[in-house]
């Protein structure tokens, strides 16, 4: 009996204080409903207003321009007629917004934009101090030097007590301050406030080399009086990964950039065109294929978005070799190789690889 009595006791001090009863099943929330973000304030106030507000380049050939007849071109402005299709099944509800270097983070913070698509260089500060998230990088490149013919220049390091146009407010001018430092040479920036004025200050033979993304060199390259009196040095001195920018704390509008970054460079991968997704999303039996087309799984309702989101953005602009070709690869006026941005199972391999949709 003291036994029973004291084996009793010793069970009593062992129970739960609050009362639970531990044997009873523990119903745990659903994964959506412990970590799924809120609805996105940000596409919400897109849908209600039935346009998307994007940021781009003022005028960059190949990235953000308008053309002749009025209309914006490029290959920033297509992602941003993508997210359009995406979001509201219209290429066309776009508000293109052009800013400055000097201009964008704060037209983002003010939220005269929903989102940036201006070669804007995915750096530390920029991600861990300014308030700002990248949603990945669309396009890969690095800066370099674009100088006259006749100076008989083969490399950056001959650039010695030269003077430099950069534009104020990027990399550019952090990045040349940091190359010829290290390497000792002299030279000069001369900073200008925007492109068109480095453009300009270049062309009228007031620096002795212009430094920028060599994207952009190849663009402005175009536009002089004579672009073949002008060579792109073969020096990279950085690495510029290009991409969207957003607002930080809307993670749902941040992941809703991302994947449809993600769905135009699956497309390419996959064989999915604009000419051939609609029939590829009735015929395909691949079932990568046919959750990208909305035809299995409801991959959009993660991202507040209907089933066919991905479908209606490569149908309005095409998948990303297409983009990339149209703007700025052999159908374009700069005839860019597509290099590290060609697609990772290429040959040769590039760095665009994307994100598995499943």
């Amino acid at each position: 009996m003291i036994m029973a009595l004291t084996l009793a006791a010793c069970g009593r001090s062992q129970a739960p204080e609050d009362g639970v009863d531990t044997q009873a099943p523990v119903t745990m929330p659903s994964r959506k409903q412990a970590d799924g973000p809120p609805p996105s304030p940000t596409l919400q106030a897109v849908k209600a207003r039935g346009r998307l507000n994007c940021g781009v380049h003022e005028g960059l050939v190949g990235f953000a321009f308008i053309d002749n007849r009025g209309q914006w071109r490029g290959f920033d402005v297509d992602f941003c007629r993508a997210m359009a299709a995406a979001i509201l099944n219209d290429p066309n509800a776009v508000r293109f917004v052009p800013l400055n270097a000097e201009q964008r983070f704060d037209a983002l913070a003010a939220q005269r934009i929903d989102v940036l698509w201006r070669s804007t260089s995915w750096t530390m500060t920029r991600d861990a101090g300014d308030g700002l998230s990248f949603a990945g990088v669309n396009y890969y490149d690095g800066q370099g030097f674009l100088v006259r013919r006749s100076l008989n220049l083969n490399s950056a390091s001959e650039l010695n007590g030269a003077r430099i146009c950069v534009q104020a407010g990027s990399t550019t001018e952090l990045n040349a301050a940091d190359y010829f430092r290290s390497r000792g040479i002299d030279y000069r920036a001369v900073v200008l406030r925007n492109e068109e004025e480095a453009r300009q200050a270049y062309s009228r033979e007031q620096c002795d080399a212009y430094s920028a993304d060599i994207s952009a060199l190849a663009a402005i390259r175009t536009t002089l009086s004579d672009p073949q009196a002008h060579a792109i040095l073969p020096d990279v001195v950085s690495k510029e990964p290009l991409g969207p920018v957003v607002r930080r704390g809307d993670e749902q509008w941040t992941a809703l950039v991302r994947w449809t970054l993600n769905a135009v460079i699956l497309a390419e991968e996959l064989g999915v065109t604009r000419a051939n997704a609609e029939a590829l999303s009735k015929d395909s039996r691949d079932p990568r294929i046919r959750r990208l087309l909305g035809e299995e799984g409801d991959m959009g309702a993660e991202l507040g978005l209907d089933r066919r989101w991905a479908r209606n953005a490569v149908v309005a602009v095409g998948n990303y070799g297409e983009i990339f070709d149209k703007n700025l690869g052999s159908q374009s006026t700069l005839d860019l190789a597509r290099g590290l941005n060609a697609q990772w199972n290429a040959r040769p391999g590039g760095l665009i690889y994307a994100l598995p949709i499943r």
